[in-house]
């Protein structure tokens, strides 16, 4: 039986291997990756498009070749900066030479049958750069009854290569979306920044830290009322003058809150336009987290006196 067995196995892998090589023997097509790297770069430039593209390439040839490729490392190409610079800060490879410089890594047999992207631009500046602060966009909400307090970046400002005209347009770089809901502690997040064409930042990946905080309803008692466009020589008073304002905040932010911190004022044209026995008050600021700030009255007595 063991006899039987091993001619059986032997037969076996026998046609497996001569159904392997006919089969390999056929004609496939079959897409491939192709990195593109662009050396040479010159010390006073610096490319702000991606030094590293890669190219989807779909090949023909005989399927021992097609294996080839395919368990092979990923191939490259390297465009030389020189050769095919364009001045003023653009650079590009057409289909043709593309083409050419990706069949000089192939073996003779095989033929290209599409290239997606078809051809590569690349752009650069000469070190031209701006620094500027980085925001986050996308989704990011606590569990109820908790809101996020204070926003933290690390770094905090990135450095941009662009033309002179998208540095001139570049206030701030933003995040890619993000999409965090339902947390109620401090939540971290490692995220990379927006892609744009043409544009080149440092670092490109940033850390950022959403502090949360639970909801309260408060008041703070003893904001002095101010004047303003008072004349010289003449005073305002105001009965009361001191008053409360209700507004909601965090637990924690609150525990640091002054009445200094807000501003309440009263305003002599105002009063002047229209005279009444009492004045109109108004919350002009507020510290930043607070919301639904009121005053707990929006009228008061007033006394104009001369000096």
């Amino acid at each position: 039986m063991s006899k039987q067995l091993l001619v059986f196995l032997f037969f076996l892998f026998l046609s497996g291997a001569f159904w392997l090589i006919l089969t390999l023997n056929e004609t496939y097509e079959q897409e491939v990756k192709v990195l593109v790297r662009i050396k040479g770069v010159p010390r006073n430039a610096v490319l702000t498009s991606s030094e590293t593209d890669t190219i989807r390439v779909t090949l023909r040839d005989k399927g021992w070749v097609i294996m080839g490729y395919l368990y092979n490392h990923t191939s490259m190409v390297n465009i030389p900066f020189k050769t095919y610079d364009r001045g003023q800060g653009k650079g590009a490879v057409s289909n043709s030479e593309l083409k050419r410089l990706i069949e000089l890594q192939l073996e003779s047999s095989t033929s290209i049958i599409s290239m997606k992207p078809d051809r590569i631009d690349f752009s650069y500046n000469n070190g031209e750069r701006k620094r500027v602060p980085v925001r986050w966009a996308g989704r990011v909400i606590p569990e109820q009854l908790y809101f996020i307090s204070h926003v933290q970046y690390w770094p905090d400002s990135v450095d941009v290569y662009a033309s002179s005209e998208k540095l001139d347009s570049i206030r701030a770089m933003f995040t890619e979306p993000l999409n965090y809901a339902g947390f109620r502690d401090t939540l971290m997040v490692d995220c990379r920044l927006a892609h744009i064409k043409d544009v080149k930042v440092v670092p490109e990946y940033v850390r950022i830290g959403f502090f949360t905080d639970v909801l309260t309803e408060e008041s703070i008692d003893g904001v002095t009322i101010q004047a303003i466009n008072m004349p010289k020589g003449k005073v305002l008073r105001t009965f009361p003058q001191k008053v409360k304002v209700n507004f909601i905040t965090g637990v924690n932010q609150f525990r640091s809150l002054r009445p200094e911190d807000f501003t309440v004022v009263a305003d002599y044209q105002e009063i002047m336009q229209h005279p009444s026995d009492k004045c109109n008050i108004y919350l002009r600021n507020v510290p930043h987290g607070i919301s639904r700030a009121t005053l707990e009255m929006k009228q008061v007595d007033y006394l104009i006196e001369e000096e």
